[in-house]
């Protein structure tokens, strides 16, 4: 789902310069493994007699109370963590016009992406491209989300790392690639063999403890403050100006109306076309309790996100009643994504900084498991078809499942650590701009197929791929230069919309009418299961 922003938390990485000095090494290295021996016993419970299907899609089994709580977690990482937060200061509560954009988002997936996904009973979701289109269309659709969810998982682990290497491992003598090894290695203890059906009842721990600590951050600060109630802690946090939702100046990039329009884009592209949030959905027992749990998971996130902003007001007036110089960016303004780790490590109770520690580990591994499991699963279903090529085979299966789920794991640590190895913060924030693009031709692919009733003759849907190239390549260009093109207009989320476009444009070109002898590539698909 949508991050607040690509921005790089750099007081978190390897080179930053915050440290715990409350929160001795050995206690956060307790807490830590005390954290994930939790996480391993849920997961030896729960990964019994797991099969593929179980792997996969949790055997279609699950309740979808548990699905809807269970992706709070993994729609939020690391970065919402301290970037919502931290973004008050300079953008107010604008980013709510986003959330409420993600209810319009999740309706559209609930009514016209899920009866699609159930009626085929898909178990990667980027199968409806090759039913619609065919074989490049299919390959670009997975392989597009495999590149975007291995960057961006490495990039979110990376940023956690960090975290650990300054609070625990940097004072235990511990290099920076085995923090990062074990902390993969960990992820993949738990998850090898149960997957999803696993990633459900981790991510609902993770979840639960992670809304406990954002709760305990704003009631701790609530009581440095010497605010009596939650009446007078509402009341102190609408009368800021940084509690501020709307602005109406079209050329800003808060803008309440663009915030919300790509609020909804962003929800149908980073959610209804995602394989990791999608897979949890998939699991439920009907279409009726996948709808279900998205409108529970819809609702739910409202709310964590309003606490998420509140506990961003009390952070700045807590820094300001109490003097604490905030850190400043390049720019002279204050850099809102070292607020909360700084203020929690350095300036708060001892209580504070667990808090902050566990919470910040819950949010990211909750993301990071669940992304893993969602590139094993697209790529094992995707390219290698391991479900029909070796049908009755439970055995093969499982073990191919298991190298590819490793690989994968072994990918992770790869990124991250040429992430480490680049040490430029700059570079580091391409690459993740970068692979978020990779989402607006997936809405372009989507969209083509849904909404029209064209298709492609075989030798034009190899040039599906190059459409799909190029349209990011001409988003990058045009939000690049956006402020002189366009009288000082400045993109944000809704560039998205503008990269979905561009690639819809591109299929149209090459695209061709329904004719009946393309049934199966041409509209007569989307008819039958949204009929």
């Amino acid at each position: 789902m949508a991050e607040l922003s690509y921005r790089i938390a750099s007081a978190l990485t390897p080179g930053g310069t915050f440290a715990a000095p409350m929160l001795s090494p050995s206690l956060a290295l307790a807490l830590i493994a005390g954290y994930f021996l939790l996480l391993i016993l849920i997961a030896v419970v729960t990964s019994r007699r797991a099969t593929s299907e179980s792997f996969f899609v949790a055997n279609r089994a699950a309740p979808w109370p548990m699905v809807a709580f269970a992706m709070i977690g993994t729609s939020l990482s690391g970065v919402t963590f301290v970037s919502v937060p931290g973004a008050v200061k300079s953008g107010g509560w604008s980013y709510l016009a986003v959330v409420l954009g993600y209810l319009v988002g999740y309706v559209v997936i609930g009514t016209v992406l899920m009866p699609i996904y159930y009626r085929l009973r898909l178990t990667s979701i980027y199968t409806y491209l090759e039913q619609r289109f065919g074989f490049w269309s299919y390959k670009t659709g997975a392989g597009l989300f495999l590149v975007s969810r291995t960057v961006g998982a490495a990039f979110r682990l990376f940023l956690v790392a960090g975290v650990l290497q300054q609070v625990v491992f940097n004072a235990l003598g511990v290099p920076f690639w085995l923090t990062v090894t074990v902390a993969i290695g960990l992820i993949f203890a738990y998850t090898f063999k149960g997957g999803l059906r696993t990633i459900l009842w981790t991510d609902t721990f993770q979840t639960a403890a992670m809304l406990v600590c954002v709760a305990v951050s704003i009631w701790l600060i609530a009581q440095a403050l010497d605010v009596p109630n939650l009446g007078a802690l509402w009341q102190k946090v609408r009368a800021s100006e940084m509690s501020r939702i709307y602005f109406d100046d079209v050329r800003d990039d808060r803008f309440f109306w663009k915030q919300f329009v790509a609020g909804a884009f962003i929800t149908i592209v980073m959610t209804g076309l995602d394989q990791d949030l999608m897979q949890k959905n998939l699991a439920c027992r009907s279409l009726q309790d996948a709808q279900k749990n998205m409108a529970g998971f819809a609702l739910t996130l409202v709310v964590v996100n309003v606490l998420f902003l509140t506990l961003g007001v009390l952070l700045y007036l807590f820094a300001e009643s109490k003097g604490v110089t905030l850190p400043l960016n390049a720019k002279g303004l204050v850099d809102g994504d070292k607020v909360f780790p700084l203020l929690a490590t350095q300036h708060f109770s001892l209580a504070a900084a667990v808090v902050f520690l566990l919470g910040i580990v819950a949010v990211t591994y909750a993301s990071a498991d669940s992304a893993l499991t969602a590139l094993t699963t697209s790529y094992c279903v995707d390219f290698l078809d391991i479900q029909n090529r070796y049908r009755g085979d439970e055995a093969r299966q499982t073990r191919i499942r298991r190298w590819v789920h490793l690989a994968f794991a072994g990918l992770l640590v790869v990124v991250i650590l040429i992430f480490e190895r680049l040490n430029d913060q700059s570079v580091i924030n391409a690459v993740f701009k970068a692979a978020g693009y990779t989402y607006g031709p997936l809405l372009g692919l989507f969209a083509f197929g849904i909404l029209t009733r064209r298709g492609f003759a075989a030798r034009r849907e190899a040039l599906v791929p190059v459409a799909c190239a190029v349209a990011p390549v001409l988003t990058w260009v045009l939000n690049a230069n956006s402020e002189a093109w366009f009288g000082g207009y400045k993109f944000g989320f809704e560039i998205l919309l503008v990269n979905g476009a561009l690639t819809f444009l591109g299929l149209a070109l090459i695209g061709e009418r329904a004719t009946p002898s393309h049934p199966k590539r041409l509209h007569d698909v989307t008819a039958n299961i949204t009929r």
